[in-house]
Protein backbone atom coordinates (compact mmCIF):
# COMPACT_ATOMS: atom_id res chain seq x y z
CA UNK A 1 0.00 0.00 0.00
CA UNK A 2 0.83 3.49 -0.65
CA UNK A 3 2.25 5.22 2.60
CA UNK A 4 -0.09 7.85 4.16
CA UNK A 5 1.21 10.49 6.22
CA UNK A 6 -0.69 13.24 7.69
CA UNK A 7 0.62 16.93 8.64
CA UNK A 8 -0.99 20.28 10.14
CA UNK A 9 -0.62 22.06 6.92
CA UNK A 10 0.12 20.91 3.02
CA UNK A 11 1.25 23.42 0.82
CA UNK A 12 1.15 22.84 -2.83
CA UNK A 13 4.31 23.91 -4.87
CA UNK A 14 7.85 25.17 -4.69
CA UNK A 15 7.78 28.47 -6.24
CA UNK A 16 7.95 32.06 -4.85
CA UNK A 17 4.44 31.15 -3.04
CA UNK A 18 5.16 27.86 -1.55
CA UNK A 19 8.62 28.48 -0.75
CA UNK A 20 7.49 32.03 1.23
CA UNK A 21 4.48 30.01 2.92
CA UNK A 22 7.24 27.05 3.84
CA UNK A 23 9.68 30.05 5.09
CA UNK A 24 6.75 31.50 7.22
CA UNK A 25 5.31 28.90 8.58
CA UNK A 26 8.61 27.58 10.09
CA UNK A 27 8.98 31.19 11.27
CA UNK A 28 5.74 30.76 12.90
CA UNK A 29 6.81 27.81 14.97
CA UNK A 30 4.74 25.09 12.76
CA UNK A 31 6.87 22.41 10.97
CA UNK A 32 4.55 19.96 11.26
CA UNK A 33 3.93 20.31 7.13
CA UNK A 34 5.10 19.31 4.28
CA UNK A 35 5.49 20.74 0.21
CA UNK A 36 4.22 18.78 -2.54
CA UNK A 37 6.01 19.65 -5.60
CA UNK A 38 5.08 17.75 -9.08
CA UNK A 39 8.47 18.67 -10.66
CA UNK A 40 11.86 17.34 -9.88
CA UNK A 41 12.73 20.47 -7.90
CA UNK A 42 12.16 23.83 -6.68
CA UNK A 43 11.61 27.08 -8.33
CA UNK A 44 8.04 26.85 -10.02
CA UNK A 45 7.57 29.23 -12.90
CA UNK A 46 11.72 29.98 -13.23
CA UNK A 47 11.91 26.38 -12.91
CA UNK A 48 9.85 25.97 -16.03
CA UNK A 49 10.63 28.82 -18.03
CA UNK A 50 14.12 28.18 -19.17
CA UNK A 51 13.83 29.29 -22.79
CA UNK A 52 16.79 31.58 -23.95
CA UNK A 53 16.75 35.29 -22.98
CA UNK A 54 14.44 34.70 -20.12
CA UNK A 55 14.47 37.15 -17.26
CA UNK A 56 12.13 39.21 -15.07
CA UNK A 57 10.71 42.80 -15.70
CA UNK A 58 11.19 43.61 -12.28
CA UNK A 59 14.10 44.94 -10.25
CA UNK A 60 15.89 42.38 -8.84
CA UNK A 61 16.01 43.67 -5.16
CA UNK A 62 12.41 44.20 -5.36
CA UNK A 63 11.33 41.07 -7.05
CA UNK A 64 13.08 39.25 -3.75
CA UNK A 65 11.30 38.54 -0.43
CA UNK A 66 12.19 40.95 2.33
CA UNK A 67 13.22 38.18 4.99
CA UNK A 68 15.96 37.02 2.51
CA UNK A 69 17.88 39.95 0.55
CA UNK A 70 20.04 39.31 -1.44
CA UNK A 71 22.94 41.68 -2.37
CA UNK A 72 24.72 39.81 -4.90
CA UNK A 73 22.40 40.34 -7.88
CA UNK A 74 24.16 40.27 -11.07
CA UNK A 75 22.43 42.94 -12.82
CA UNK A 76 19.10 45.03 -11.90
CA UNK A 77 17.29 43.07 -14.14
CA UNK A 78 18.03 39.56 -13.37
CA UNK A 79 18.03 36.22 -15.76
CA UNK A 80 16.01 33.30 -15.21
CA UNK A 81 19.47 31.34 -14.37
CA UNK A 82 19.86 33.66 -10.79
CA UNK A 83 16.27 33.84 -9.92
CA UNK A 84 16.14 30.29 -9.68
CA UNK A 85 19.29 30.11 -8.01
CA UNK A 86 17.92 32.59 -5.24
CA UNK A 87 15.13 29.88 -5.11
CA UNK A 88 17.16 27.07 -4.29
CA UNK A 89 19.45 29.34 -2.03
CA UNK A 90 15.98 30.22 -0.07
CA UNK A 91 15.54 26.99 0.37
CA UNK A 92 18.46 25.61 1.77
CA UNK A 93 18.90 28.83 4.12
CA UNK A 94 15.54 27.94 5.97
CA UNK A 95 15.85 24.83 5.93
CA UNK A 96 12.84 23.71 3.90
CA UNK A 97 14.74 20.72 1.98
CA UNK A 98 13.41 17.91 4.93
CA UNK A 99 9.38 19.48 4.24
CA UNK A 100 9.57 18.67 0.14
CA UNK A 101 8.29 16.29 -1.30
CA UNK A 102 9.55 16.60 -4.93
CA UNK A 103 7.49 14.23 -7.87
CA UNK A 104 3.89 14.47 -5.79
CA UNK A 105 1.49 15.88 -8.36
CA UNK A 106 -1.72 16.92 -6.51
CA UNK A 107 -4.33 14.25 -8.38
CA UNK A 108 -7.07 15.29 -6.18
CA UNK A 109 -7.98 16.76 -2.70
CA UNK A 110 -11.62 16.31 -1.16
CA UNK A 111 -12.21 18.10 2.26
CA UNK A 112 -13.80 15.64 5.07
CA UNK A 113 -16.32 17.40 6.82
CA UNK A 114 -16.48 14.89 9.97
CA UNK A 115 -12.75 14.90 10.46
CA UNK A 116 -12.21 18.70 9.45
CA UNK A 117 -9.09 18.35 7.32
CA UNK A 118 -8.54 16.99 3.43
CA UNK A 119 -7.37 14.11 1.95
CA UNK A 120 -4.69 14.58 -0.71
CA UNK A 121 -4.19 12.21 -2.98
CA UNK A 122 -0.79 12.90 -5.18
CA UNK A 123 1.37 10.32 -7.61
CA UNK A 124 3.25 9.19 -5.02
CA UNK A 125 0.91 8.32 -1.73
CA UNK A 126 -1.67 10.01 -0.05
CA UNK A 127 -1.73 12.72 3.31
CA UNK A 128 -3.42 14.44 4.89
CA UNK A 129 -3.80 18.42 6.09
CA UNK A 130 -6.00 20.02 8.58
CA UNK A 131 -4.86 23.15 6.55
CA UNK A 132 -3.92 23.66 3.09
CA UNK A 133 -1.84 26.74 1.33
CA UNK A 134 -2.56 26.23 -2.67
CA UNK A 135 0.73 28.11 -4.11
CA UNK A 136 0.46 26.57 -7.58
CA UNK A 137 0.62 30.17 -9.01
CA UNK A 138 -1.06 31.48 -12.43
CA UNK A 139 1.59 31.14 -14.72
CA UNK A 140 2.23 27.09 -13.72
CA UNK A 141 0.23 25.28 -16.72
CA UNK A 142 0.94 26.74 -20.21
CA UNK A 143 -2.03 27.03 -22.88
CA UNK A 144 -1.82 26.01 -26.23
CA UNK A 145 -4.66 26.75 -28.68
CA UNK A 146 -6.72 24.21 -30.47
CA UNK A 147 -5.10 25.38 -33.37
CA UNK A 148 -6.89 22.83 -36.90
CA UNK A 149 -3.87 20.59 -37.93
CA UNK A 150 -1.70 21.29 -35.58
CA UNK A 151 -1.40 17.77 -34.30
CA UNK A 152 -0.18 16.44 -37.94
CA UNK A 153 2.62 19.15 -38.45
CA UNK A 154 5.46 17.25 -39.11
CA UNK A 155 8.36 19.56 -37.40
CA UNK A 156 8.62 20.45 -33.97
CA UNK A 157 6.34 22.56 -31.32
CA UNK A 158 6.14 23.45 -28.07
CA UNK A 159 5.38 25.32 -25.65
CA UNK A 160 7.81 28.51 -24.25
CA UNK A 161 7.52 27.59 -20.77
CA UNK A 162 8.01 23.91 -22.18
CA UNK A 163 11.26 24.82 -24.19
CA UNK A 164 13.03 22.09 -25.40
CA UNK A 165 16.83 22.75 -25.25
CA UNK A 166 17.51 19.26 -27.33
CA UNK A 167 16.04 20.71 -30.44
CA UNK A 168 18.52 23.18 -32.65
CA UNK A 169 17.35 26.29 -33.95
CA UNK A 170 20.14 27.15 -36.15
CA UNK A 171 18.89 27.18 -39.67
CA UNK A 172 15.74 26.85 -39.29
CA UNK A 173 12.53 28.47 -40.29
CA UNK A 174 10.46 28.95 -36.85
CA UNK A 175 7.05 30.56 -36.28
CA UNK A 176 6.76 32.59 -33.12
CA UNK A 177 2.94 32.38 -31.89
CA UNK A 178 2.40 35.39 -29.87
CA UNK A 179 3.93 38.56 -28.64
CA UNK A 180 3.88 38.88 -25.20
CA UNK A 181 6.23 38.75 -22.21
CA UNK A 182 7.98 35.45 -23.45
CA UNK A 183 7.84 36.35 -26.98
CA UNK A 184 9.89 39.79 -26.82
CA UNK A 185 12.77 38.06 -24.71
CA UNK A 186 12.58 34.78 -27.03
CA UNK A 187 12.36 36.53 -30.17
CA UNK A 188 15.80 38.64 -29.87
CA UNK A 189 17.49 35.26 -28.58
CA UNK A 190 16.38 33.15 -31.36
CA UNK A 191 16.54 36.14 -34.10
CA UNK A 192 20.35 35.57 -35.13
CA UNK A 193 20.90 32.19 -35.22
CA UNK A 194 17.10 31.35 -37.29
CA UNK A 195 16.93 31.14 -41.15
CA UNK A 196 13.49 32.70 -41.02
CA UNK A 197 11.68 34.14 -38.21
CA UNK A 198 7.76 34.65 -38.51
CA UNK A 199 6.30 36.43 -35.95
CA UNK A 200 2.23 35.85 -35.20
CA UNK A 201 1.03 39.39 -33.89
CA UNK A 202 -2.91 39.05 -32.67
CA UNK A 203 -1.99 42.40 -30.83
CA UNK A 204 0.98 44.53 -30.67
CA UNK A 205 2.67 45.26 -26.85
CA UNK A 206 3.45 48.51 -25.92
CA UNK A 207 7.60 48.50 -24.88
CA UNK A 208 9.53 50.35 -23.50
CA UNK A 209 13.60 50.36 -23.13
CA UNK A 210 14.63 47.83 -20.46
CA UNK A 211 17.18 50.15 -18.30
CA UNK A 212 19.18 46.84 -17.13
CA UNK A 213 22.71 47.37 -16.45
CA UNK A 214 25.63 44.79 -14.35
CA UNK A 215 25.62 45.50 -10.54
CA UNK A 216 28.87 46.67 -10.37
CA UNK A 217 31.33 45.01 -7.68
CA UNK A 218 31.21 47.88 -5.35
CA UNK A 219 27.36 48.31 -5.00
CA UNK A 220 27.49 44.57 -3.91
CA UNK A 221 30.17 45.27 -1.93
CA UNK A 222 27.87 48.27 0.07
CA UNK A 223 25.20 46.10 0.02
CA UNK A 224 26.76 43.00 1.98
CA UNK A 225 28.62 45.22 4.37
CA UNK A 226 25.97 47.29 4.95
CA UNK A 227 22.63 45.67 4.44
CA UNK A 228 20.50 49.12 5.29
CA UNK A 229 21.58 50.30 2.02
CA UNK A 230 20.35 47.09 0.42
CA UNK A 231 16.66 47.83 2.37
CA UNK A 232 16.94 51.66 1.44
CA UNK A 233 17.12 50.63 -2.62
CA UNK A 234 13.81 48.39 -2.17
CA UNK A 235 12.25 50.69 -0.52
CA UNK A 236 13.13 53.39 -3.10
CA UNK A 237 11.92 51.00 -5.76
CA UNK A 238 8.89 50.32 -4.66
CA UNK A 239 8.23 53.93 -3.58
CA UNK A 240 8.29 55.02 -7.36
CA UNK A 241 6.01 52.05 -8.27
CA UNK A 242 3.40 52.59 -5.36
CA UNK A 243 2.87 56.32 -6.89
CA UNK A 244 2.48 54.97 -10.46
CA UNK A 245 -0.56 53.16 -8.93
CA UNK A 246 -3.26 55.88 -9.07
CA UNK A 247 -2.86 56.33 -13.03
CA UNK A 248 -3.23 52.66 -13.58
CA UNK A 249 -6.26 52.20 -11.57
CA UNK A 250 -8.02 55.64 -11.33
CA UNK A 251 -7.08 57.58 -13.86
CA UNK A 252 -5.55 55.89 -17.02
CA UNK A 253 -5.77 59.80 -19.20
CA UNK A 254 -2.80 60.17 -17.15
CA UNK A 255 -0.62 57.15 -19.02
CA UNK A 256 -0.84 59.76 -22.22
CA UNK A 257 2.63 61.41 -21.35
CA UNK A 258 3.93 57.20 -21.16
CA UNK A 259 2.27 56.42 -24.31
CA UNK A 260 4.12 59.06 -26.48
CA UNK A 261 7.60 58.47 -24.86
CA UNK A 262 6.39 54.49 -26.10
CA UNK A 263 5.93 55.89 -29.06
CA UNK A 264 9.11 57.67 -29.69
CA UNK A 265 11.19 54.19 -28.83
CA UNK A 266 9.04 52.38 -31.78
CA UNK A 267 9.68 55.46 -34.26
CA UNK A 268 13.52 55.63 -32.90
CA UNK A 269 13.82 52.08 -33.72
CA UNK A 270 11.43 50.87 -36.55
CA UNK A 271 12.06 52.87 -39.77
CA UNK A 272 10.10 51.08 -42.11
CA UNK A 273 6.28 53.27 -41.76
CA UNK A 274 4.70 49.46 -42.93
CA UNK A 275 6.16 47.51 -39.54
CA UNK A 276 5.85 50.49 -37.42
CA UNK A 277 2.03 50.35 -38.21
CA UNK A 278 2.12 47.10 -37.68
CA UNK A 279 3.67 47.43 -33.84
CA UNK A 280 1.93 50.45 -33.04
CA UNK A 281 -0.88 49.43 -30.56
CA UNK A 282 -4.27 50.79 -30.71
CA UNK A 283 -4.88 50.82 -27.10
CA UNK A 284 -4.35 52.56 -23.94
CA UNK A 285 -0.77 51.51 -22.86
CA UNK A 286 -1.26 49.84 -19.72
CA UNK A 287 -4.14 48.11 -20.64
CA UNK A 288 -2.21 44.85 -21.46
CA UNK A 289 1.31 44.62 -19.63
CA UNK A 290 3.69 47.17 -20.41
CA UNK A 291 6.82 44.82 -21.67
CA UNK A 292 10.35 45.85 -20.98
CA UNK A 293 13.21 45.58 -23.78
CA UNK A 294 15.57 46.96 -25.25
CA UNK A 295 16.22 44.54 -28.25
CA UNK A 296 12.36 43.53 -29.41
CA UNK A 297 12.54 46.30 -32.16
CA UNK A 298 15.79 45.60 -33.36
CA UNK A 299 15.22 42.32 -33.59
CA UNK A 300 11.69 42.36 -35.55
CA UNK A 301 13.52 45.08 -37.84
CA UNK A 302 16.04 42.29 -39.19
CA UNK A 303 15.28 41.27 -42.78
CA UNK A 304 15.12 37.54 -41.40
CA UNK A 305 11.73 38.26 -39.45
CA UNK A 306 8.84 38.98 -40.91
CA UNK A 307 5.89 40.16 -38.78
CA UNK A 308 2.18 38.95 -39.20
CA UNK A 309 -0.41 40.99 -37.94
CA UNK A 310 -3.00 38.29 -37.26
CA UNK A 311 -3.11 35.26 -35.01
CA UNK A 312 -2.56 31.84 -35.68
CA UNK A 313 -5.32 30.31 -38.01
CA UNK A 314 -4.63 26.38 -39.21
CA UNK A 315 -1.79 24.55 -39.71
CA UNK A 316 -1.96 22.66 -43.29
CA UNK A 317 1.56 20.31 -43.32
CA UNK A 318 4.14 22.33 -42.43
CA UNK A 319 2.61 25.74 -43.54
CA UNK A 320 1.54 27.71 -41.08
CA UNK A 321 -2.06 29.92 -41.71
CA UNK A 322 -2.41 33.23 -40.64
CA UNK A 323 -6.67 34.36 -40.28
CA UNK A 324 -6.05 37.13 -42.81
CA UNK A 325 -4.64 34.31 -44.94
CA UNK A 326 -0.97 35.01 -44.95
CA UNK A 327 0.85 31.01 -45.46
CA UNK A 328 4.23 30.23 -43.96
CA UNK A 329 6.36 27.20 -44.53
CA UNK A 330 8.50 26.74 -41.21
CA UNK A 331 10.27 23.91 -39.58
CA UNK A 332 9.15 24.86 -36.32
CA UNK A 333 6.43 26.40 -33.83
CA UNK A 334 6.99 27.99 -30.72
CA UNK A 335 4.25 29.01 -28.79
CA UNK A 336 4.17 32.24 -27.14
CA UNK A 337 0.68 32.12 -25.86
CA UNK A 338 0.48 32.37 -21.85
CA UNK A 339 -0.82 30.07 -19.36
CA UNK A 340 -4.16 28.52 -17.64
CA UNK A 341 -4.66 31.91 -15.77
CA UNK A 342 -8.92 32.41 -14.88
CA UNK A 343 -9.13 28.67 -15.00
CA UNK A 344 -6.55 27.17 -13.40
CA UNK A 345 -6.17 22.66 -13.58
CA UNK A 346 -5.77 22.64 -9.68
CA UNK A 347 -9.09 24.06 -9.07
CA UNK A 348 -10.81 20.91 -11.17
CA UNK A 349 -8.67 18.86 -8.84
CA UNK A 350 -9.86 20.31 -5.34
CA UNK A 351 -13.80 19.15 -4.18
CA UNK A 352 -15.17 21.00 -1.29
CA UNK A 353 -17.60 21.08 1.75
CA UNK A 354 -20.60 20.80 -0.67
CA UNK A 355 -18.79 17.74 -2.75
CA UNK A 356 -18.29 20.48 -5.75
CA UNK A 357 -15.12 21.17 -7.43
CA UNK A 358 -13.77 24.61 -6.58
CA UNK A 359 -13.71 24.65 -10.96
CA UNK A 360 -17.29 24.28 -10.21
CA UNK A 361 -17.37 26.92 -7.53
CA UNK A 362 -15.76 29.79 -9.75
CA UNK A 363 -17.23 29.22 -12.95
CA UNK A 364 -18.85 32.08 -13.09
CA UNK A 365 -15.52 33.91 -12.11
CA UNK A 366 -12.77 33.41 -9.32
CA UNK A 367 -13.24 35.09 -6.16
CA UNK A 368 -12.16 34.55 -2.75
CA UNK A 369 -11.66 36.96 0.27
CA UNK A 370 -8.78 38.95 0.09
CA UNK A 371 -7.44 36.80 -2.82
CA UNK A 372 -6.87 33.57 -0.03
CA UNK A 373 -10.25 31.79 0.84
CA UNK A 374 -13.16 30.81 -0.92
CA UNK A 375 -16.56 30.13 -0.36
CA UNK A 376 -17.18 26.17 0.18
CA UNK A 377 -13.86 25.03 1.01
CA UNK A 378 -12.87 25.63 4.66
CA UNK A 379 -9.15 25.80 5.67
CA UNK A 380 -7.86 25.92 2.31
CA UNK A 381 -6.47 29.04 1.35
CA UNK A 382 -4.61 30.34 -2.03
CA UNK A 383 -1.66 32.46 -2.44
CA UNK A 384 -1.49 34.74 -5.50
CA UNK A 385 -5.17 33.95 -5.45
CA UNK A 386 -8.04 36.14 -7.31
CA UNK A 387 -7.16 39.56 -7.76
CA UNK A 388 -3.95 39.71 -6.27
CA UNK A 389 -1.96 40.07 -8.93
CA UNK A 390 -0.10 43.57 -10.21
CA UNK A 391 0.24 44.72 -13.45
CA UNK A 392 3.48 47.88 -12.48
CA UNK A 393 5.21 46.11 -9.90
CA UNK A 394 6.30 42.93 -7.69
CA UNK A 395 4.15 39.83 -7.09
CA UNK A 396 6.44 39.43 -4.09
CA UNK A 397 5.19 41.85 -1.79
CA UNK A 398 1.46 40.72 -2.41
CA UNK A 399 2.97 36.77 -1.72
CA UNK A 400 4.58 38.42 1.70
CA UNK A 401 0.88 40.41 2.32
CA UNK A 402 -0.68 36.84 1.83
CA UNK A 403 1.75 35.13 3.62
CA UNK A 404 0.45 37.72 7.17
CA UNK A 405 -3.25 36.60 6.47
CA UNK A 406 -1.82 32.90 6.06
CA UNK A 407 -0.19 33.31 9.52
CA UNK A 408 -2.81 35.04 11.25
CA UNK A 409 -5.47 32.34 10.03
CA UNK A 410 -3.17 29.65 11.55
CA UNK A 411 -2.97 31.60 14.83
CA UNK A 412 -6.90 31.89 14.99
CA UNK A 413 -7.00 28.32 14.50
CA UNK A 414 -4.53 27.43 17.57
CA UNK A 415 -6.87 30.01 19.79
CA UNK A 416 -9.92 27.83 18.92
CA UNK A 417 -8.22 25.11 19.50
CA UNK A 418 -6.23 25.70 23.10
CA UNK A 419 -4.51 22.17 24.19
CA UNK A 420 -6.15 19.63 26.14
CA UNK A 421 -9.80 19.99 24.50
CA UNK A 422 -9.66 17.82 21.91
CA UNK A 423 -11.23 18.12 18.96
CA UNK A 424 -9.89 20.31 15.88
CA UNK A 425 -11.87 23.44 14.55
CA UNK A 426 -11.81 25.01 11.26
CA UNK A 427 -12.78 28.42 9.64
CA UNK A 428 -15.29 28.36 6.78
CA UNK A 429 -15.46 31.97 5.15
CA UNK A 430 -18.57 33.49 4.69
CA UNK A 431 -19.87 33.46 1.39
CA UNK A 432 -21.74 36.53 1.99
CA UNK A 433 -18.13 38.19 3.36
CA UNK A 434 -16.88 36.23 -0.39
CA UNK A 435 -19.39 38.52 -2.05
CA UNK A 436 -19.01 41.79 -0.32
CA UNK A 437 -15.51 41.53 -0.90
CA UNK A 438 -15.91 40.87 -4.98
CA UNK A 439 -17.97 43.17 -5.49
CA UNK A 440 -15.99 46.04 -4.05
CA UNK A 441 -12.45 44.92 -5.66
CA UNK A 442 -15.07 44.78 -9.33
CA UNK A 443 -16.35 48.14 -9.16
CA UNK A 444 -12.81 49.64 -8.05
CA UNK A 445 -11.86 47.60 -11.24
CA UNK A 446 -14.11 49.53 -13.77
CA UNK A 447 -12.50 52.15 -13.78
CA UNK A 448 -9.19 51.05 -14.29
CA UNK A 449 -6.93 51.26 -17.20
CA UNK A 450 -7.61 47.05 -17.00
CA UNK A 451 -10.98 47.10 -17.91
CA UNK A 452 -11.07 51.23 -19.72
CA UNK A 453 -8.14 51.01 -21.36
CA UNK A 454 -9.63 49.57 -24.79
CA UNK A 455 -7.84 45.72 -25.22
CA UNK A 456 -8.59 42.51 -24.81
CA UNK A 457 -5.61 40.51 -22.34
CA UNK A 458 -4.76 37.59 -20.53
CA UNK A 459 -6.26 39.49 -17.28
CA UNK A 460 -10.19 39.00 -17.91
CA UNK A 461 -12.26 35.68 -18.04
CA UNK A 462 -14.23 34.13 -20.45
CA UNK A 463 -16.89 36.66 -19.04
CA UNK A 464 -14.91 39.72 -19.80
CA UNK A 465 -14.18 40.33 -15.86
CA UNK A 466 -10.70 41.16 -14.53
CA UNK A 467 -10.09 38.31 -11.63
CA UNK A 468 -6.67 38.57 -11.84
CA UNK A 469 -5.16 42.03 -10.69
CA UNK A 470 -5.40 44.13 -7.32
CA UNK A 471 -7.28 47.41 -8.12
CA UNK A 472 -4.96 49.25 -5.64
CA UNK A 473 -1.38 49.72 -4.33
CA UNK A 474 0.60 47.09 -2.21
CA UNK A 475 0.64 49.03 0.96
CA UNK A 476 -3.20 49.04 1.08
CA UNK A 477 -3.52 45.18 0.22
CA UNK A 478 -0.56 44.70 3.17
CA UNK A 479 -2.78 46.62 5.07
CA UNK A 480 -6.34 44.34 4.29
CA UNK A 481 -4.62 41.44 4.84
CA UNK A 482 -2.84 42.15 8.03
CA UNK A 483 -5.44 39.93 10.35
CA UNK A 484 -7.75 37.76 9.55
CA UNK A 485 -11.39 39.44 10.67
CA UNK A 486 -13.74 36.07 12.10
CA UNK A 487 -16.68 37.98 11.46
CA UNK A 488 -15.52 36.84 7.87
CA UNK A 489 -15.83 33.15 8.89
CA UNK A 490 -18.23 30.61 10.53
CA UNK A 491 -16.36 28.37 13.08
CA UNK A 492 -16.43 24.49 12.21
CA UNK A 493 -15.85 22.03 15.27
CA UNK A 494 -15.17 18.27 15.27
CA UNK A 495 -16.18 16.73 18.79
CA UNK A 496 -13.46 14.84 18.69
CA UNK A 497 -10.01 13.88 17.36
CA UNK A 498 -9.92 11.19 14.33
CA UNK A 499 -7.01 9.85 13.45
CA UNK A 500 -8.00 7.58 10.69
CA UNK A 501 -8.21 8.65 7.16
CA UNK A 502 -11.43 9.13 5.71
CA UNK A 503 -11.04 5.91 3.42
CA UNK A 504 -10.20 3.33 5.99
CA UNK A 505 -13.01 4.95 8.58
CA UNK A 506 -15.50 3.73 5.31
CA UNK A 507 -13.52 0.61 5.10
CA UNK A 508 -14.08 -0.39 8.43
CA UNK A 509 -17.50 1.14 8.28
CA UNK A 510 -18.56 -1.41 5.84
CA UNK A 511 -16.92 -3.93 7.39
CA UNK A 512 -19.12 -3.77 10.75
CA UNK A 513 -21.98 -3.54 9.03
CA UNK A 514 -21.32 -7.00 6.59
CA UNK A 515 -20.30 -8.68 10.60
Amino acid sequence: MAKHEHVRVAVIGSGFGGLGAAVRLRREGITDFVVLERADSVGGTWRDNSYPGCACDVPSHLYSFSFAPNPDWPRTFSGQRHIRAYLEHVTDTFGIRPHLRLGHEVLRMEWDAEALRWEIETSQGSFSAEVVVSATGPLSDPKIPDIPGLADFPGKVFHSARWDHDYDLTGKRVAMIGTGASAIQIVPAIQPQVAKLTLFQRTPPWVMRRMDRAISGPERWLHRAVPVTGTLRRGLLWGIRELQVGAFTKHPNELGLVEKLAKANIAKAIKDPVLRAKLTPSYRIGCKRILLSSTYYPAVAQPNVDVVASGLREVRGSTVVAADGTETEVDAIVFGTGFHVTDMPIAERVVGAEGKTLADSWKGGMEALRGATAAGFPNFMTVIGPNTGLGNSSMILMIESQLNYMADYLRQLALLTPSGLGGRAALAVRPSAVGAWNRKVQARMERTVWKAGGCESWYLDANGRNTTLWPGTTGEFRRETRQVDLSEYEVLRAPKPVTAPKKARTAARKQEAAQ
